[in-house]
C-alpha cells in the first residue's frame, strides 16, 4: 500500500492506494492540516503532491480532477 498527499473536496488529505494493473485503486483518505508537518521536506511533498492530485469523492467513489496545469 502506498500514500501521497492529495486535495480531497478542497481539503488537504493523504490518500492510501494500491497500485494494481487499472491504475491506481484509492482504499481510504485521511484529512489534515498542514500545520502538523514540521519538516522542509513534508511540505515540499504537500506542494508537489496536491499541484498533481486533486479529487472529489461523492457518493462511495473518487473522481480525479485534471487542471490545465496538470495535464
Amino acid at each position: 500500500m502506498s500514500w501521497c498527499f492529495a486535495l480531497v473536496n478542497n481539503r488537504l488529505a493523504e490518500i492510501y492506494f494500491d497500485k494494481t494493473s487499472k491504475g491506481p485503486k484509492i482504499w481510504d483518505r485521511c484529512y489534515v492540516k498542514r500545520s502538523e508537518f514540521k519538516t522542509k521536506k513534508e511540505k515540499k511533498w504537500i506542494d508537489s503532491d496536491t499541484k498533481k492530485f486533486r479529487f472529489v469523492y461523492r457518493k462511495g467513489k473518487y473522481k480525479r480532477i485534471l487542471d490545465k496545469i496538470s495535464r
